[in-house]
């Protein structure tokens, strides 16, 4: 049986092997909550700076840029992503480099797509300490910055999103909860704000995701519910 944690992962794969892309997306993609294919380095890093994944695979020789420069340039904007290589027998003096950048691991092609999967759910361990699940399905991942709602992306504005962020700074403190005055100065430095008009905000914010989502102490702020 497949991690379910699996659901959560937004996958890019790196690959100029038209049909390789194919036969990796349609044999594993369904495993995921999204399974992005780039077609060279460049288009690669234009895919990572827009779609945040959580696990990148690429190969190694690529036009336009190669996969160990894109790696590279990765690790640099976020080095605790895991990047998997996919290289042929004939790449492998490359390889010392690809360690050197910090890729986890190498599959040399052609190589079993079971086993690649396998080797994806062993990094669910390390991939969910990044996620925080919290109240009536909703979960938080803490590398993308992003909400989701049983595995579904909800889009948030850019306030929404620090607001939560700001939220889980206190629970992880175990202050839990953030008053106004502090929201307040986070959201909208240097404007002058009505307690009307956060409330608004929160409510907004709770139309969209749950009204169960954040909770409100009357006279003292708000909080965010954990699961």
């Amino acid at each position: 049986m497949k991690n379910k944690f699996l659901k959560h992962l937004k996958v890019l794969l790196v690959e100029d092997e038209e049909k390789l892309a194919i036969l990796l997306k349609n044999a594993i993609g369904d495993n995921f909550y999204s399974f992005t294919v780039a077609h060279d380095g460049k288009d690669g890093m234009e895919k990572f700076l827009t779609i945040t994944p959580d696990i990148i695979i690429t190969d190694i020789m690529m036009p336009k840029k190669t996969g160990l420069e894109m790696a590279k340039e990765i690790k640099k904007i976020d080095p605790s992503i895991p990047i998997i290589i996919l290289s042929a027998f004939s790449e492998t003096d490359k390889l010392l480099n690809a360690i050197d950048i910090g890729v986890v691991k190498y599959f040399i092609k052609p190589f079993d797509i079971d086993e690649l999967l396998e080797y994806i759910e062993s990094l669910c361990k390390t991939l969910e300490s990044k996620i925080i699940q919290l109240h009536d399905g909703f979960s938080f991942n803490t590398t993308s910055n992003n909400l989701y709602k049983d595995a579904r992306y909800i889009s948030l504005s850019k306030n929404e999103n620090k607001f939560i962020q700001l939220l889980l700074k206190y629970s992880k403190k175990d202050k839990y909860i953030v008053d106004d005055e502090t929201i307040k100065n986070a959201l909208w430095k240097d404007e002058e704000v009505s307690d009307a008009r956060l409330r608004t905000f929160v409510r907004r914010l709770r139309a969209k995701t749950s009204k169960d989502l954040i909770g409100n102490i009357k006279g003292q702020g708000y909080e965010i519910i954990m699961s």
